[in-house]
């Protein structure tokens, strides 16, 4: 809509942190039923709106998060059965939200206004003409019992405060005041084009407990995004307070640490008139824990419910294995991803924070596109991004943008201008998503080509680097192993060959020669700076090999060589993860694709920290931002950052997709599908189906009696090549639309027990990553501070026994009984 017919209203004053929320109303009367009525609404602030005594529609949230300054999403429902002859009232209450209330680390208030407004539009028809009812100064402005809101502190409700009646004809508003005119830019109101943010989940406790200080604990037994819905009976003026946080201490304590400054408490006090149920509208929480305050009596677990909330989208992909922690790994990946888009994609959604990262989300994007229909979503948002740049002049490093301080350009966060229509472009096919980003794309890699250095490098300002790279310190995230220009010039790479690729498919053929020229330039300048001739890659870390090897920049002759060094980096860590949020969604990538795919089965099942498994072993239920975020010893990793909710290192999903699964598409928009599974770790089955744009294609493989038996679906108007699993003959096959199955003889040996014995060479040993690491750990009991180098030569061929020969002293017998338990365990490893 082009031309609006309200305008924004609000309270007189501007609010501060604690006030409540603003309730507006107006009454009107209607001479004859109409043939139709559409009610359009949106807010600064997070608005509920309401007619004759209903809430109307599902929607919670709304509008959402937006760049506000630009684009502000105007919600429309039909409400033609909802009006009546005769008198009428529309109202809505508006709560503080994203707008109005504090944001950020430092808590910084009325980012976009200094008080809850409301735009309110009823347009009513009839067959003769068209009427309407507008937000303006007719409307009454009053409080009720959302005595107080906000995104990070919670909500305050006093049941006994809300104006009886006030949504429905004849309420007496005669001591509520009148409405004022808030300025607003008009031009910024837009029909949104991202699924509303609804509830879309309930789940029940699993548990309530009494804590040793003599709390009661309610577990809902899942990390997520939402609030709680409490049901309780009690006395008038009773107040019962709820405490949202993820982790529990050691003794059962709530945990508020990863939560930072956000209160994350909602209080609920009682009306007092039977059976109450209540829900908050106006601010949200990640948790999984609630601490109950006040609640009389014992808590049947049917009064509390956490309800889950997210933006609506359509499930789209799906994954499971023979290896129930590798399935828990691909669970805990989607509803990280489900906790974090919440209208915005943002990092986490626990703490004083809960912003748009761009480096998080440029890194989990292909997972993303898979597991969920993204185009509304991440559509919307990267017009936020575009508004967002143009006012700035570079791609902020949130979206929107309410950091403290300025953005520059870096790599990974701000070329998710560039990385990300490209990768919604190779999901759905569609040209318009790369028309509608291309300025802003282009206009991106302009501003770094202006920034290289006389030899083509991007070779100052400020890099995130491969951020949280596991060996950095805990106070400089930034800090990793790996140089943060050589991420900077990688990825660089990477975006230089995307967008000339953009360039090309839209046309531009001068942009296409140029960038496709800019990508050149870098190519050969990253080569001449970090790349030997033979393929090895100065800094020696798995980082700058998983980008050399990913992103193209090595020559055919140098590839072997680097994937074996990079495999041999990745065993001297114990197949531990030793990347950041640069190298870890591409370090098993790179292993698979040089032919490591021993190795890189090898590092998804390690379980030390710090490890794609260890936060399983150690309860998690979402993808942590840190590996070590929880300590072995149950306690919290205090490093003021450690969100138990961060999806950006769940991207590992997109190869778990693509190479356990095997289902990858050849051809953006899946026209034409790679089936190309990967058995190994000792895997016996793997299934994985996705919803393409042309329908569910499904590929699922399992070794049964020694037969490897595969079987694919493939959409109508689709093909597909087929290349078999450990095919005695390596077969591939192109097959089309339908359901297609073979079997034949898989590996002998495939997935057999290993036993090891104290007669088994060491080097056999610690071939399985767990039993060795088990091992290890008897060694560091007996001989604390000696290295047990499994690869050295003169180890590597004994077995365990002519080790032991060489021990002296007493304590050989229980070092020997010792070892002869780590490896017992052996009747749980596979031949990989």
């Amino acid at each position: 809509m082009t031309s609006w017919h309200a305008s924004f209203i609000s309270a007189t004053a501007p609010t501060e942190a604690g006030d409540p929320a603003v309730y507006f109303r107006r009454e009107f009367d209607l001479v004859e039923t109409p043939a139709r009525a559409m009610l359009r609404v949106t807010a600064l602030g997070i608005v509920e709106p309401h007619l004759n005594g209903a809430r109307v529609g599902d929607e919670v949230l709304a509008p959402g998060w937006t760049s506000y300054r630009n684009r502000l999403m105007v919600s429309s429902y039909d409400v033609t059965d909802q009006l009546r002859v005769g008198a009428n009232a529309v109202g809505a209450i508006v709560g503080e939200g994203w707008a109005v209330g504090g944001l950020t680390w430092e808590n910084t208030r009325h980012n976009y206004a200094d008080r809850p407004a409301l735009f309110l539009e009823l347009e009513i028809g009839y067959p003769d003409r068209t009427e309407f009812i507008v937000s303006d100064e007719t409307f009454r402005v009053g409080s009720g019992s959302v005595r107080a809101n906000g995104i990070y502190s919670g909500e305050v409700h006093d049941a006994r405060l809300e104006p009886e009646g006030w949504t429905r004809a004849g309420f007496d508003d005669s001591n509520w005041a009148g409405a004022q005119p808030f300025p607003w830019d008009l031009s910024t109101l837009e029909s949104p084009s991202a699924p509303p943010i609804r509830r879309v989940e309930e789940r029940a406790p699993i548990s309530i407990t009494k804590s040793p200080s003599g709390r009661m604990i309610v577990d809902f037994g899942q990390n997520l995004s939402g609030w709680v819905r409490l049901t309780v009976s009690g006395d008038r003026g009773r107040t019962i307070t709820l405490r949202h946080a993820e982790l529990l201490t050691p003794d059962g304590e709530l945990e508020h640490e990863t939560n930072r400054t956000a209160d994350a408490t909602d209080s609920y006090t009682l009306r007092g008139s039977g059976t109450e149920s209540w829900e908050p509208g106006f601010t949200f929480h990640g948790f999984r824990y609630v601490q109950v305050d006040g609640w009389p009596g014992e808590i049947d677990p049917d009064a509390l419910r956490a309800i889950v909330v997210h933006s609506d989208m359509t499930r789209t992909g799906w994954f499971e294995t023979s290896h129930p922690l590798v399935d828990k790994l691909h669970e805990n990946t989607v509803w990280s991803m489900r906790g974090n888009f919440v209208g915005v994609p943002t990092d986490c959604p626990q703490r004083d924070e809960r912003l748009g990262w761009t480096g998080d989300l440029n890194a989990f994007a292909p997972a993303a596109t898979y597991l969920y229909d993204t185009r509304g979503v991440l559509g919307s948002w990267l017009r936020d991004l575009a508004a967002e740049q143009r006012e700035s002049g570079t791609v902020p490093w949130v979206v929107p943008d309410v950091l403290p301080t300025a953005s520059t350009p870096t790599a990974l966060w701000s070329d998710v201008a560039v990385s990300l229509p490209w990768a919604l472009y190779q999901e759905y096919g569609d040209l318009a998503i790369l028309r509608e980003s291309y300025e802003s794309m282009s206009t991106f890699m302009r501003q770094v080509e202006d920034l290289l250095d006389d030899g083509g490098l991007w070779s100052s300002g400020f890099q995130f680097g491969d951020w949280l790279d596991p060996d950095a310190p805990a106070n400089n995230p930034a800090g990793g192993k790996t140089d943060r220009y050589l991420v900077a010039n990688a990825y660089l790479c990477k975006t230089t060959r995307e967008m000339a690729a953009a360039a090309e498919l839209l046309g531009r053929a001068a942009d296409a020669a140029h960038f496709a020229d800019m990508h050149r330039r870098v190519l050969d300048a990253f080569r001449r700076e970090f790349v030997t001739e033979s393929g090895r890659v100065v800094n020696e870390s798995a980082t700058a090999y998983a980008l050399t090897i990913m992103f193209d920049i090595l020559g055919e002759a140098q590839r072997p060589k680097a994937g074996a060094r990079l495999a041999e980096i990745v065993e001297a860590a114990g197949y531990t993860i030793s990347t950041g949020f640069a190298g870890t969604p591409l370090v098993t990538d790179a292993l698979s694709s040089t032919g490591h795919i021993d190795e890189a089965y090898k590092m998804l099942l390690e379980k030390q920290c710090p490890s794609f498994l260890y936060p399983i072993t150690m309860g998690a239920t979402t993808i942590w931002e840190r590996w070590d975020a929880v300590l072995p010893d149950g306690t919290l990793n205090s490093t003021g950052m450690t969100s138990l909710n961060h999806y950006a290192l769940g991207a590992v999903a997109d190869w778990l997709h693509r190479v356990v699964g095997g289902l990858s598409r050849q051809e953006p928009g899946w026209k034409r599908i790679s089936i190309a599974p990967k058995p190994g770790g000792g895997l016996m089955s793997a299934r994985t189906s996705h919803a393409t744009p042309y329908g569910l294609a499904e590929v699922s493989w399992r070794v049964q009696d020694g037969e490897m038996i595969v079987e694919v679906t493939i959409p109508a108007g689709t093909t597909a090549t087929v290349r078999l699993p450990l095919h005695p003959q390596g077969s591939i096959e192109e097959v089309g639309p339908g359901e297609h199955s073979w079997r034949y003889s898989a590996p002998v040996g495939y997935g057999e027990r290993a036993t090891f014995t104290m007669d088994t060479p060491i080097k056999e040993i610690s071939a399985d990553p767990r039993i060795w690491a088990a091992v290890v750990d008897v060694f560091k009991v007996y001989f604390p501070g000696v290295p047990i180098d499994a690869a050295g030569a003169h180890l590597a061929a004994m077995p365990l026994s002519a080790v032991l020969e060489r021990m002296p002293g007493a304590a050989v017998a229980d070092l020997a009984r010792d070892l002869e338990i780590a490896i017992s365990d052996s009747r749980e490893a596979v031949h990989v």
